[in-house]
């Protein structure tokens, strides 16, 4: 067992909307860190200190340089058996010589007494219990305070004189005086090249706008647990602090020598901080134990990173414990007002003039090497690998040297490394040029522009993962390599890992929500559309509802499959029961969507493009998680007027619903072998004054059960026709027995 009192964040978001009924908005939450919060810490519910953990942390030294490619924020993970942990048990009661009282010991701090009766005048007199003076201790804080309090017997006595009886005790319920215990534990954490004691901000590769490189600190106004600091309110207010370990500056020039240089960049990918809003920094004057404003800039829009260079002058900071701290002063409802910062710097030797961050750096890892797709089935890809491969691999490097002198005198190029289980399967080499976005190739290869973002495409299509490899999924590393002749500064920054999965779906996302996406309108429909390798059998979905500014998780909808009609959804090839209706649910982590299966794991043919998503019941927006940083757009539907019409998302992004094949990985997911023979209805006329006949496609259309849209039963036959000419008019929902994954609805008119 491991108790931590530590650190964490993440998100997003910001309201928006593009076409009339669809629409982003902000994420409350961050179900990654809820993941790791339940994994990983554990607390009382108590509020006591009993088992946990007390850190102190070591002094580090200069220079100090985090690009954030990393993360290096302090573990506290110390368990009671490591060497060098060491405890102190704490009593709630002792005496006034310190010594504390025995478990046994219970006081009230409110007077108690004996009192007699006098039979023969009928009046009584109480005799004051003496009391006992008792130091009580705080078990739910460290230190541990005592105050000093009069203690009482925790019962009263009612005696009576003159007739044989025996006093009777009265003892007061919940007395607030008793003893109790707790054990803090001590221990040291000093994890080389560790820089930072807490992790409220969030560390993250993807939530910054074109950063300078791999990594970023992101505030917001969300806790390390992954919850808003405040859920619910409209306030603002200090949320997110990332504090530096104690520095030796004793040292140190106490001159125009010592400097902290950073980046920033507001808004990025997330929700736009407004003008009240604030990034601040701050020093630690250990003399005076205070925190002393020395930087700060207020919320606006998304652009580029900007320069901060602070000197450190103040005699008072020169010690062996000065520490800096980022705050951000926002919205504490969710993930709102968004800060980003990156490539923190503290140098001595330093001046005025040393401005200059210069390094040649990936910026985003490399999502996927497959083309259209982020992963695929497994056996889809076996099964038919050939052409699979992108041609069109997206990669984005800054090259942040300032002039000339420093910039990079020839593009260089690269390569992406595929691994299995450790193993190099094969390489890609990456044109120099095309990453410089050089053209012509004629002339000769120049210097990267200083200061200059790149994004480029690369062909990838000449390798290609081993599909002989046995196994229901697969998993591969994928390892991109940027490398240019000279000046590259900080040689992390040049290589970026990421993971190709291979399961039992198709996926467009990377698996990082930024924000919350959906249709607004009562009846409203969502279809995201796919074109599968081969023809298969869907059995549901993975989707990744994300927590929003509205609660949807007690709103209904209908998992649907579409088939293809010219380039939209068309005839729908699955509908959930109108009856059993799905309700969204938020998940913990960001690849822990939640499966939706059809009724009775019914597996749904499909051949060629087909499309997947919801008929909502509600008029509110579902909010579904979208990534931003893979931009399949064009792959989104919506329809306002109950799939009449249908239009296509104007929302950068990828939508993050998965459909779910019927695959060897079955078993592993608890579906059914066996597969429904359902019958296909044909209901005519509709419209109609009442009179209905039904055509099946297998000469068996079973019983039938009519429903009003209220959901009352209001007829049920085995004949082939049906009447409800009794019945107001309106929409009737029609229901099979020979096919129960279908609602079919009719239209009643005179």
């Amino acid at each position: 067992m491991k108790t931590i009192a530590t650190i964490f964040l993440f998100l997003m978001g910001f309201n928006n909307a593009f076409s009339q009924g669809e629409g982003v908005l902000p994420i409350t939450h961050n179900p990654e860190l809820i993941k790791e919060q339940k994994n990983n810490y554990q607390t009382k519910s108590t509020g006591s200190i009993d088992s946990t953990f007390i850190y102190t942390v070591d002094t580090i030294t200069l220079p100090i340089f985090d690009d954030f490619s990393k993360n290096r924020i302090q573990p506290y993970n110390a368990d009671y058996s490591d060497p060098g942990v060491t405890s102190t048990l704490y009593y709630r009661l002792k005496d006034e010589n310190d010594i504390p009282l025995p478990a046994t010991a219970v006081y009230t701090t409110q007077v108690t007494f004996r009192r007699v009766f006098d039979t023969n005048t009928g009046g009584y007199t109480d005799y004051n219990f003496p009391g006992v003076t008792v130091k009580k201790g705080n078990l739910n804080s460290y230190p541990v305070v005592y105050e000093t309090v009069t203690g009482y017997p925790p019962y009263y006595i009612y005696d009576t004189v003159g007739i044989p009886d025996v006093p009777d005790t009265i003892w007061i319920p919940s007395p607030n005086i008793t003893q109790d215990s707790a054990r803090q534990f001590f221990a040291h954490a000093a994890t080389p090249g560790t820089y930072w004691i807490d992790d409220h901000a969030y560390h993250n590769y993807r939530f910054a706008k074109n950063p300078w490189s791999i990594g970023v600190m992101t505030f917001d106004g969300i806790d390390r647990t992954g919850y808003p600091y405040q859920m619910g309110t409209t306030l603002s207010g200090e949320a997110d602090f990332l504090t530096s370990k104690p520095i030796d500056l004793t040292g140190s020039a106490i001159s125009d020598s010592l400097y902290i240089t950073f980046l920033y960049q507001k808004q990025g990918l997330g929700d736009i901080p407004e003008p009240t809003d604030s990034l601040i920094l701050e020093f630690y004057d250990a003399t005076a134990q205070i925190w002393r404003w020395q930087w700060s800039t207020n919320g606006g829009t998304v652009s580029e990173f900007k320069l901060a260079h602070i000197p450190i002058k103040n005699p008072a900071y020169f010690t062996n414990a000065f520490q800096f701290r980022f705050k951000n002063y926002g919205g504490l409802s969710g993930a709102l007002d968004h800060f980003h910062i990156d490539y923190v710097n503290v140098r001595d030797l330093s001046g005025i003039q040393d401005t200059l961050i210069e390094d040649f750096a990936i910026s985003y890892p490399t999502v996927t090497l497959l083309k259209d797709y982020t992963s695929v089935p497994w056996d889809h890809y076996q099964n038919n690998h050939s052409g699979k491969m992108s041609t069109e691999v997206p990669l984005t490097v800054r090259n942040s040297y300032l002039n000339g002198g420093a910039n990079i005198t020839s593009a260089g190029g690269g390569r992406i490394d595929v691994k299995y289980n450790g193993t190099l399967e094969g390489s890609v080499n990456l044109n120099g040029q095309i990453i410089a976005n050089y053209n012509p190739p004629s002339q000769p290869i120049p210097d990267y522009r200083p200061r200059t973002t790149y994004v480029s495409e690369h062909n990838v299509s000449s390798f290609q993962y081993d599909h002989t490899k046995p196994g229901t999924k697969q998993l591969f590393t994928i390892e991109t390599i940027v490398s240019v002749p000279v000046g590259s500064n900080y040689l992390p920054n040049d290589t970026t890992y990421s993971e190709q999965f291979f399961g039992n779906y198709y996926s467009y996302d990377d698996g990082s929500a930024e924000l919350a996406y959906g249709p607004q309108g009562a009846q409203s429909r969502l279809a995201i559309k796919y074109t599968p390798y081969e023809a298969d059998s869907v059995i549901g979905a993975y989707i990744h509802f994300v927590p929003t500014v509205n609660n949807v998780t007690n709103k209904l909808f209908q998992l649907t499959i579409w088939g293809d009609n010219g380039g939209v959804p068309g005839a729908v090839l699955y509908e959930d029961n109108a009856f059993n209706l799905r309700q969204p649910s938020y998940g913990y982590g960001r690849n822990t969507f939640i499966k939706y299966f059809t009724d009775d794991t019914i597996k749904v043919p499909v051949s060629g493009t087909f499309y997947i998503g919801w008929k909502q019941i509600d008029a509110i927006r579902y909010g579904v998680g979208l990534d931003q940083n893979t931009d399949k757009h064009e792959n989104t539907y919506f329809s306002l007027d109950g799939g009449l019409t249908w239009e296509q998302s104007q929302i950068p992004g990828s939508v993050m619903i998965r459909p779910i094949f019927s695959t060897s990985m079955d078993p592993e997911l608890g579906v059914k072998p066996v597969i429904k023979e359902s019958a296909e209805l044909t209901i005519y006329p509709n419209p109609s004054s009442g009179i209905y006949h039904i055509q099946s496609s297998t000469g068996q259309s079973g019983q039938i059960q009519v429903y009003s849209i209220r959901g009352e039963l209001v007829l049920t036959t085995d004949e082939a026709t049906f009447d409800i000419s009794n019945q107001p008019d309106g929409i009737y929902l029609v229901k099979s027995s020979s096919n129960l994954s279908r609602t079919y609805k009719v239209v009643k008119s005179r």
